[in-house]
């Protein structure tokens, strides 16, 4: 019970933090409303659609649901800097791999269409591989939290050694 007590809390301070903050900074914040969840984690589990901060109990969150791909692509095609940084599904099981499939698909399009793609970490390298997409982007760095660090202006003791510093 107490779990329950402890999720619900932080869900509508999240659902607040996520719809206010970003709008003081003039950022378009796009969360998932929509996920495909799953009573097991298996790729012959059962699934249904469910809101992600409403998931029941003994079921799981595996991928993120149609509608959630739909405008997750539409704000990926219309931008010109993408940074993709981690799958939005359990891409390694051919049932939950639509999400990231989708994403890797708009960012392809939208590299076509000019922008600069930066994929970065090994799961999300791994999953632009397994679709066959890789030599699409633009970069793909297997250096998913040093790339995150060094974007956030933190000193990197590797870049640190070499510089002699």
């Amino acid at each position: 019970m107490s779990e329950v007590l402890f999720v619900k809390p932080i869900s509508s301070i999240w659902r607040s933090i996520s719809c206010v903050l970003p709008k003081k900074k003039g950022v378009n914040l796009v969360l998932s409303d929509q996920a495909v969840i799953a009573d097991g984690f298996s790729n012959d589990a059962n699934t249904k659609l469910a809101d992600p901060m409403n998931i029941p109990d003994g079921w799981e969150g595996l991928d993120i649901g149609p509608e959630t791909r739909e405008r997750f692509a539409k704000v990926i095609e219309e931008s010109k800097t993408i940074l993709w940084n981690g799958p939005v599904g359990v891409f390694e099981m051919p049932k939950f791999a639509e999400g990231t499939r989708a994403i890797a698909e708009a960012i392809v399009k939208a590299t076509e269409k000019g922008a600069f793609s930066l994929i970065g970490g090994g799961d999300s390298v791994a999953a632009i591989n397994q679709f066959g997409l890789a030599d699409k982007v633009s970069y793909v760095s297997t250096g998913g939290g040093a790339l995150l660090e060094y974007i956030e202006g933190k000193e990197l003791p590797g870049i640190t050694a070499i510089r002699g510093e």
